[in-house]
């Protein structure tokens, strides 16, 4: 493929969706640092993916909640490969039961909503700086279905990926006038160990293709989707050469109150 250039850094990037985006941006030319806990598998999967695409990879060990853990990876990959032109914030814990808040342990239930929020703002506050001064950049955010709409036997994640969908919205904002770009991007529903073992898809025999995950990532990489900056995009329900061409205005998929009716004064 070679389409791309530059470094992209992919956080959970052991299995599942982190490691088939790392291969496919590999794939066309991207060197790849993938991040994950488990140094073991992350090592394994980036040696394999080298050796399929000849693109160099690099391993980097840290917990994205842990703030000098996460400095000090993205130090590494920026000594090893370079300067992070994309950033794709996967990495993030799931309920470990389908149960009503109240009977949640608090302590996991905040571990899942750390995962994601605060996971996604120690990345964006390690890379994201050297990108506004090299004014080019894009950060891709993995939302879910669940980031616009809850469900209840979910609420932590539903929480999470709701708080880094406005993230991503803030950062957007903040970045106006520079190249240097930030998307939420839900995956659809891929089939993974964390999917499989979601009780609420035990039926599902209808998957989404990695590889469409992948083509979005790369066309986000890519600068082809630009328009979508700080809004949110889901592969499987949109096409991706639909929204290539397409500039959304205003509200356009952003999360905002919906009026209740014309007298109503937050309208």
């Amino acid at each position: 493929m070679g389409e791309l250039s530059g470094v992209a850094l992919v956080t959970g990037a052991g299995s599942g969706i982190g490691r088939a985006v790392a291969e496919g941006l590999a794939a066309r030319g991207m060197a790849v640092a993938g991040l994950a806990r488990t140094g073991d598998r992350l090592r394994t999967a980036m040696d394999e993916i080298a050796a399929a695409t000849g693109s160099p990879t690099l391993a980097v060990t840290a917990d994205v909640t842990d703030r000098a853990a996460v400095d000090a990876a993205v130090a590494e990959v920026t000594e090893r490969l370079g300067r992070v032109d994309l950033l794709v914030n996967n990495a993030g814990l799931i309920d470990a039961e389908e149960e009503p808040l109240w009977e949640a342990d608090p302590d996991r239930w905040w571990d899942v909503v750390s995962s994601h929020v605060r996971g996604g703002l120690l990345l964006c506050r390690a890379v994201v700086p050297w990108m506004v001064l090299r004014n080019r950049g894009r950060v891709v955010n993995v939302a879910s279905g669940m980031s616009v709409r809850a469900r209840p036997e979910y609420s932590a994640y539903s929480v999470a990926k709701t708080g880094l969908m406005r993230l991503t919205e803030a950062l957007d904002g903040a970045l106006e006038g520079s190249d240097v770009h930030a998307f939420d991007l839900a995956p659809g529903v891929v089939r993974t160990p964390m999917t499989e073992a979601m009780p609420m898809h035990a039926d599902r025999t209808e998957w989404t293709d990695p590889a469409e995950v992948v083509a979005f990532v790369a066309a986000i990489a890519a600068g082809e989707l630009d328009a979508w900056s700080g809004r949110f995009l889901r592969v499987g329900a949109d096409h991706l050469d639909a929204v290539r061409g397409f500039v959304p205005e205003g509200d356009a998929r952003r999360l905002r109150l919906r009026p209740y009716g014309d007298g109503d004064p937050l309208a």
